[in-house]
């Protein structure tokens, strides 16, 4: 049973974004008896296409969830850092014909730093979010640990969080399922109770994704060819495609080849040119990746250099995890070799790594063969 006495001499502060996870996360911590503060971030200053800011309406939701359950909450903007720190990150991936994920970046550098810093200001002896995840502190030790609510588990997103980051932090919904937190909302009369889940990217939202980055970022129209070099088509600009992607290329049939679908192989940067294939797949499948250097969490024996070890690893989000063997060279390089081929693993994108119910860590994926 939680000692509430010994809970209220500690404050937490809240990562309070207007949504329904944090919402209960900050329920379930005033329950457990310690001293709660909000804290929403606004991290994105520009309108959406339709001419409205969803983070006005975010704002309002936190505050309207703060009044609730009875606790301050304050606003904080780090447009200026979310900007320096994790879209001009994002764009010069793309610059470079890498699809990045900046939702991963945006933990680390936002979430769980200049907010930590600001909790800090408040007094905080703790920060929370609204993850799906867990997490266990030990003596001198910290681990991130999958959730009870598989479907949801958002440690992949943490997987660049550096374990010093995280030696005071909660994540309330680690021991529950998607339906409990949604229940536990409707049972306090939470106006989130019912709101969709955000999605799109990171404290931008939804948008439509290539006019959206054609008005960072100008695009170059280049060739469109197949394995053998032969040009098929124009594209609008290398950055608006990914390894695998299976559509809008706007080529039909082509007498000679074979009538399935197309999707993409590779991107010759240095001619601009987009190279598709309309075979069984066997381009996109590699069993072996390298990242320059992996991001471990907590204490881990074999993350030193010249180690050899056996884990599971996914390369996107909603992937399974794989079996491979993980090796560690002395200048930091690590290789990750699958027991069995992939598809369609990503330069730009990230490796994550887990034992069992911990998440390891990850790294950026460099490059496949």
């Amino acid at each position: 049973m939680t000692d509430v006495k010994k809970n209220k001499l500690k404050k937490v502060v809240i990562g309070l974004s207007g949504g329904v996870d944090s919402s209960v996360a900050a329920k379930l911590l005033i329950d457990d008896g310690y001293d709660v503060i909000g804290l929403f971030m606004h991290n994105w200053e520009e309108e959406d296409a339709s001419g409205s800011c969803s983070a006005t309406d975010d704002w309002q939701d936190a505050q309207a969830v703060a009044g609730k359950l009875n606790i301050p909450v304050y606003s904080i903007n780090f447009a200026a850092e979310y900007m320096q720190r994790v879209f001009s990150y994002f764009l010069n991936e793309y610059k470079m014909g890498r699809t990045p994920n900046p939702d991963v970046l945006c933990n680390r550098e936002i979430k769980f730093g200049p907010f930590a810093e600001y909790a800090e200001k408040l007094g905080a002896d703790y920060i929370a979010t609204g993850h799906y995840a867990d997490i266990l502190h030990t003596k001198g030790d910290t681990q991130l640990l999958k959730p009870v609510d598989a479907d949801k588990d958002q440690t992949y997103f943490l997987n660049q969080v550096r374990t010093t980051q995280l030696h005071n932090v909660l994540f309330p919904l680690g021991n529950l399922q998607k339906a409990q937190v949604r229940a536990i909302a409707e049972k306090e009369g939470l106006v989130t109770a019912r709101k969709k889940d955000s999605t799109g990217i990171c404290f931008i939202g939804e948008r439509k994704f290539k006019q959206f980055l054609k008005s960072y970022l100008p695009a170059q129209s280049g060739d469109i060819v197949d394995t053998h070099g032969k040009i098929l088509g124009t594209h609008d600009g290398l950055m608006y495609y990914t390894l695998g992607q299976r559509k809008g290329f706007g080529i039909g049939g082509i007498a000679g080849s074979a009538q399935n679908r197309w999707y993409v192989v590779a991107k010759d940067l240095d001619k601009n040119r987009l190279i598709i294939s309309n075979g069984e797949g066997e381009e996109l499948f590699t069993n072996t990746l390298t990242s320059h250097a992996i991001n471990y969490i907590g204490a881990f024996k074999e993350a030193g250099a010249d180690s050899i070890f056996t884990a599971t690893a996914k390369c996107r989000y909603r992937q399974e995890e794989q079996t491979c063997t993980v090796t560690t060279t002395s200048n930091g390089k690590t290789t990750i070799a699958f027991n069995q081929p992939q598809r369609a693993i990503t330069p730009g994108q990230y490796v994550v790594l887990y034992k069992d119910k911990r998440c390891l860590g990850g790294g950026i994926i460099e490059e496949t063969f």
